[in-house]
């Protein structure tokens, strides 16, 4: 089984999606968007951004946790990645991102 997004509608009327990796793990996760076609406009920038290294920017936490954030050609940040403990472990999220998200199926989320 592949990576999927998931869609889901906040509360507040926001909508926020996931990208999963085939093992239910949460690789990648949006900001909040006005409408649900403005969520779908974020996951096909992050399919088409997905595979070119250059758009990953690596961070490290003020407790010196790692994560990454995936950026539009624009600048503008697509989603974040949950924190990592260690580098390589980052760099093995950005790889799954990589090869699972220009191909994931965009689902509900239950």
């Amino acid at each position: 089984m592949a990576g999927k997004f998931e869609i889901k509608a906040g509360k507040n009327g926001k909508f926020r999606f996931n990208l999963k990796a085939s093992n239910g793990q949460i690789i990648l996760s949006s900001e909040a968007y006005d409408s649900r076609k403005s969520a779908e406009g974020g996951i096909a920038s992050v399919k088409k951004n997905a595979t070119t290294d250059g758009r990953f920017e690596r961070k490290t936490a003020k407790d010196g946790s790692v994560y990454f954030v995936l950026k539009a050609a624009n600048g503008e940040p697509i989603g974040k990645s949950e924190m990592y403990k260690t580098k390589r472990s980052m760099e093995n999220g950005i790889a799954s991102v990589g090869k699972n998200a220009p191909d994931a199926p965009v689902v509900d989320a239950k």
